[in-house]
């Protein structure tokens, strides 16, 4: 009887002292990957001006409009913002293109066209938001008047590298 009791504790000793030293805690290891992260959006799809007046002797006046707005996320070190047009307007019209660099960045008006322009130059990572967009159409006196419909095009802007 000795001799089974003996066994039988032998046998469960393995059990008992696997239970018995139980952790109260673990490790693991654990991987972060962060991807470049390039997002822009602006704060409305349509802008439009009217180019009505004149100063008699003089080109007609310029039209702008500063009402939209745009936000940027980078976590790059060095990016650009580029303008093109999709199609350029007729002969006789311009449109100009001014974005208020976010911080470290340096901006440049330009007159777009069909070939990407630098906008806004030295932008580092910022996530900004509210940043002005402004544009001016401009008109020769030798353009043709083209209302009431007028002329849209399309204009991309692009965060790129420098």
């Amino acid at each position: 009887m000795k001799r089974a009791r003996l066994l039988f504790a032998a046998l469960l000793l393995p059990f008992l002292a696997s239970t018995s030293y139980a952790q109260d805690n673990f490790t693991q290891d654990v991987t972060i990957v962060l991807t470049d992260i390039n997002q822009l959006s602006a704060s409305s799809g349509t802008v439009s001006m009217t180019i009505n007046t004149a100063v008699a002797g003089s080109a007609p006046t310029d039209a702008s409009d500063a009402s939209t707005t745009y936000a940027i996320t980078t976590n790059g070190t060095t990016k650009k913002l580029t303008g093109v047009l999709d199609v350029a307007y007729a002969a006789g019209l311009s449109l100009d293109l001014l974005l208020t660099a976010p911080t470290g960045g340096t901006a440049t008006e330009r007159t777009l066209s069909t070939t990407a322009q630098d906008l806004v130059t030295g932008v580092g990572q910022v996530a900004e938001s509210a940043l002005t967009i402004t544009y001016t159409a401009s008109a020769t006196v030798s353009a043709t008047p083209n209302d009431p419909a007028g002329e849209t095009h399309t204009v991309t802007v692009t965060l790129t590298d420098a």
